[in-house]
């Protein structure tokens, strides 16, 4: 089956109401659908993707962009993810066995076994290795960028915002400003962030993460046109490699939302 074809026929579980529907319920085919295939909810890159997606949801609102999505986990952990990130719960669909993703012949990750041992702890045995770089391209530049800082990426803190990141204490945003300026993102600015989801997953991890067999499985991004079609697809190599452009994941929709044509300074931060 071609891509189009396995979305368009896949009904899963709605984390609203616990209805099996299909992603596209409710969608209109006047309006552009931004389809977001998600690892385990537990996961950075959905947490990071859905922060994003808040971020400037206004803007996606506005240019009449509709955003459905499926993570791996349970109802339990899709609601205990929306509660976190603000991400609508009749939006979210899951899929526990991770079908859809097989079926989309998404990258599974490494799938590194050991005698004697379970899917549940082959899966953490090979995060472990995915997140120090082995079998996931990219994942420790992308770390780097947190800590370092990135001139061609939007200021993700406001100044007068306090981020609370456990175990720092809280901090106001204009720590950064003193760090490295305003109007792009600032050194240790994307890792405090990361650090908050963290701490988030780490305390609830049994709710994000109902089974550790599918730990690695990674995820995909798909726009689909007022035609029909899919105009924009992307299919995660790796950790924190959720997007084409990690500077701005949205990017790719600069056709919908004319700012994303904007250089970084020029930017107006809307969160």
């Amino acid at each position: 089956m071609d891509t189009l074809s396995v979305l368009k026929g896949a009904a899963l579980v709605r984390v609203s109401d616990g209805q099996t529907v299909s992603l596209f319920e409710d969608c209109e085919s006047s309006k552009p659908i931004l389809l977001l295939v998600w690892p385990q909810l537990g996961d950075f890159d959905p947490l990071e993707y859905a922060w994003w997606i808040e971020r400037d949801r206004t803007q996606l609102e506005s240019a009449n962009i509709q955003v459905r999505a499926v993570g791996i986990g349970d109802r339990t952990a899709g609601e205990k993810f929306c509660h976190y990130t603000g991400f609508p719960a009749k939006h979210l669909h899951i899929d526990p066995t991770a079908s859809i993703h097989q079926q989309l012949n998404l990258y599974k990750g490494l799938t590194a076994t050991l005698p004697g041992t379970t899917p549940q702890q082959d899966g953490y045995l090979n995060l472990l290795l995915m997140c120090m770089g082995i079998g996931s391209p990219g994942t420790l530049k992308e770390v780097f960028r947190g800590y370092t800082g990135d001139k061609n990426a939007p200021q993700l803190i406001a100044d007068d915002e306090v981020v609370k990141a456990t175990p720092l204490p809280a901090l106001k945003g204009d720590v950064f400003k003193a760090a490295g300026g305003k109007g792009f993102q600032r050194p240790f600015e994307l890792a405090t962030l990361r650090l908050r989801n963290m701490a988030e997953v780490l305390g609830s991890w049994k709710t994000y993460v109902p089974d550790a067999a599918y730990l690695t499985q990674r995820g995909a991004t798909f726009l689909i046109d007022t035609d029909g079609k899919i105009a924009y697809e992307w299919r995660d190599s790796g950790i924190l490699g959720f997007a084409e452009n990690m500077s701005n994941p949205l990017s790719f929709l600069a056709n919908y939302i004319p700012t994303y044509r904007s250089t970084p300074a020029e930017k107006v931060l809307t969160r």
